[in-house]
């Protein structure tokens, strides 16, 4: 074990970065495949989609109320007393939080199992949803663990460890999900209930898979700290420490009950209100095509910004611990130019090609095309969202995050009421409401991050040369897809141009310089990177950050 924890201890911010970002592409890129499993499966399709989605919303929620504000709370206060040095506090707080996180976690188990039934027929009002709550209900216990244990490796720099457990968890989870589905169909026949219950249940399996994984971890590296030099003054007792853990944790699992509001805002009123102008059968097929395809797509821009929004919370905490804010600027700045430059391209790229992004993907049920356009529109802001939260909250501005998205979540809510039910708007009202939702989350965000923070954003930097080289990658990647599209089939033509967008996006942004020396530095094998640079003519020899 010497050897792990030498890598353990050396990891950086970026090394930790890439490492999550990395394992969060693979995550995504996962759960795309089963989703177009199961969306393109006989007898599950949209319908199967809103079944499945509307009970993963709720324990969604449930989950969020016993445990997601966690990992980043146990890993700022880890972090801060790992940087003075008192190592057994640290460890003393993952101790307290593994039981009490526990305990809240098997209570949420027990909510949505018993209310399984009053859940799904009265307020879903879907009544198939039963059977995949039952089978979703042990996880709220074990993600609520697996919460605890992340936030402590986090705090302790070791993101690689959150990032092989979550990697390995939905590695078991698309394969389960196959499985369990096929097993449901061999067996049962075509039954679309029972079918998105089997799906739901593999969840469960994928989480007590991940649960043990990092147990197992902690048991073979709890020692890492606990033998270091420490400098406690004092003890603290078991209440002062779940204080300050649901202190932090709060306001952040507040953020992310909005956000499980946000979804379930969706699932409570899209069939509702298009059942006032359409049978409810095709409501739900509707939901469906919004929550099992729409929101899959959009959501993947996520899984590469995430890592900074994760990284952050520990990071700024140990800056601001040491009293070293210079290298928290730093650290926020470059986040939020990367996060710039993750969402503008996948904004514009599944506007552009968003019905061959349906058809590649969903073959049997390609359909809400205008829907995705529409929904894409929100990337930009809700990943730019969610980097500014993880500063605030490693800054200590936990409830800043929580306001801002609150403010949003209720303009959602009266845009879903409104719009979902005129007949020429339909379910484009809830993409609509989303997009106003992270805009106003952001704007609020950034104004608190600007005023706390010693950063100047450069308009051509952050701004001009950004949307430049986004406008470049469409224009051009949209034209060799209608110049080879009636040369070759379609899907292929797709393949080529969004490849050849990554390419000529890539290539504007290194034409535009966009990132200083310092910036390519501190990404890794930064070195190599801009001396290649260097070579190409790009940037001068002497440059200067």
């Amino acid at each position: 074990m010497a050897k792990e924890k030498k890598t353990i201890k050396k990891e950086s911010f970026m090394q930790g970065v890439f490492a999550m970002m990395f394992s969060q592409v693979l995550i995504k890129l996962l759960g795309l495949i089963y989703k177009m499993y199961l969306t393109n499966r006989e007898g599950f399709g949209d319908e199967g989609n809103a079944i499945y989605s509307s009970g993963f919303y709720i324990y969604s929620l449930l989950l969020t109320l016993s445990s997601v504000g966690v990992p980043n709370a146990i890993s700022k206060l880890v972090s801060e007393r790992i940087a003075i040095g008192d190592n057994k506090g640290a460890n003393r707080v993952f101790k307290v939080a593994f039981f009490v996180f526990g305990l809240l976690g098997f209570i949420g188990t027990m909510i949505l199992f018993l209310g399984a039934h009053y859940i799904s027929n009265v307020i879903l009002r879907i009544p198939e949803a039963e059977m995949t709550l039952v089978a979703l209900s042990p996880s709220i216990f074990f993600v609520a663990l697996i919460c605890v244990i992340r936030g402590y490796f986090n705090g302790n720099g070791t993101l690689k460890v959150t990032a092989n457990s979550q990697t390995l968890e939905q590695v078991f989870k698309t394969v389960f999900t196959i499985i369990l589905v096929e097993i449901v169909a061999i067996t049962i026949g075509i039954n679309t209930k029972i079918m998105a219950a089997g799906a739901n249940l593999a969840t469960t399996v994928a989480t007590i898979g991940s649960f043990i994984y990092l147990f197992m971890f902690y048991k073979n590296n709890r020692t890492l700290n606990v033998n270091a030099a420490t400098t406690i003054t004092k003890k603290e007792s078991i209440y002062s420490i779940l204080k300050q853990i649901l202190y932090v944790s709060m306001p952040i699992s507040l953020s992310a009950i909005l956000s499980s509001i946000n979804k379930n805002i969706d699932s409570t009123t899209v069939v509702r209100g298009l059942s006032k102008f359409m049978e409810q059968s095709q409501a739900k097929i509707q939901y469906g095509i919004l929550s099992g395809k729409v929101e899959t797509l959009t959501a993947l821009p996520l899984s590469f910004n995430i890592a900074f929004a994760t990284a952050l919370v520990p990071a700024i905490s140990f800056a601001r611990a040491k009293k070293d804010m210079s290298s928290a600027n730093k650290r926020v700045a470059f986040s939020i130019l990367v996060t710039i430059l993750i969402g503008l391209p996948c904004t514009a790229g599944m506007f552009v090609f968003a019905e061959q992004i349906l058809k590649l993907l969903f073959p049997a049920q390609s359909a809400g095309a205008f829907l995705l356009q529409i929904s894409s529109l929100a990337i930009i802001f809700t990943v730019l969202a969610q980097t500014i939260n993880g500063a605030l909250q490693g800054l200590g501005k936990v409830m800043v995050p929580a306001i801002a998205f609150g403010v949003g979540v209720i303009v959602k809510l009266v845009l879903n009421i409104v719009l979902i039910p005129i007949p020429s708007i339909g379910v484009n009202g809830a993409a609509i409401g989303t997009i106003m939702c992270n805009l106003i989350a952001c704007i609020i965000g950034f104004t608190v991050l600007k005023k706390n923070m010693n950063i100047k954003f450069k308009i051509s930097k952050y701004v001009f040369k950004p949307i430049l080289a986004t406008i470049m990658m469409s224009v051009c990647s949209y034209a060799i897809y209608l110049l080879i599209a009636g040369i070759i089939p379609g899907k292929i033509a797709t393949i080529i141009s969004i490849g050849m967008a990554v390419i000529i996006y890539i290539t504007a942004v290194v034409a535009l310089k966009i990132f200083t020396k310092e910036e390519i530095l501190m990404i890794p094998y930064g070195q190599k990177i801009y001396k290649i640079l260097e070579k190409l003519g790009v940037y001068k020899e002497k440059e200067i950050a």
